[in-house]
């Protein structure tokens, strides 16, 4: 594929800065303000609060130490460490994708996946579990708590889904 048929990385590393600024604001005002009770400063994994939004919508406090959807949650103290190497390693291939992406939609999709994966990143290095408030529930099924970088992953991720069913393909294939 020639260099001149390749999309921009710009778009795609930007969207990936403002999903873990957006996403890092968005659990600092949960953490530090809505969800820390009068008095208690230095416990941030701790808050009963539960603050509803809509019918279907509350926001939480939930600290997930595994992957999503809590899925080893309960595993070990080196937890953290090894899935912030596996994120940022990840994080790394989708980069090399990125760079090679000729569409502008996977360019984004791509940035989704990686801000969001990089803005979990940064709760595990700095409270050893992602931060995670955004509730939704219907007639008692609650979906497991999730926050703006798991959904900046899921959007990226199905993004990437419709255009690898629905894109028109290249008559430039490799």
């Amino acid at each position: 594929m020639s260099r001149s048929m390749r999309c921009s990385i710009r778009p795609g590393l930007i969207l990936a800065a403002v999903i873990v600024v957006l996403d890092q604001l968005s659990k600092w005002a949960v953490v530090e303000h809505l969800m820390r009770p009068e008095g208690v400063a230095d416990t941030p994994f701790y808050s009963p609060v539960r603050i509803e939004i809509l019918p279907v919508f509350d926001l939480v406090m939930a600290w997930n130490r595994g992957v999503s959807f809590g899925i080893l949650n309960n595993a070990g103290a080196w937890n953290a460490v090894i899935l912030s190497v596996l994120s940022v390693a990840i994080s790394a291939g989708l980069l090399v994708w990125m760079r090679k992406s000729t569409s502008m939609l996977v360019t984004l999709a791509l940035g989704g996946i990686i801000g969001g994966a990089l803005g979990n990143v940064v709760d595990r290095v700095r409270w050893g579990a992602v931060a995670d408030f955004l509730d939704v529930h219907v007639m008692g099924y609650h979906w497991p708590a999730f926050n703006v970088a798991d959904s900046a992953i899921t959007v990226g991720a199905v993004l990437l889904v419709l255009d690898a069913l629905f894109a028109k393909p290249s008559s430039d294939k490799n």
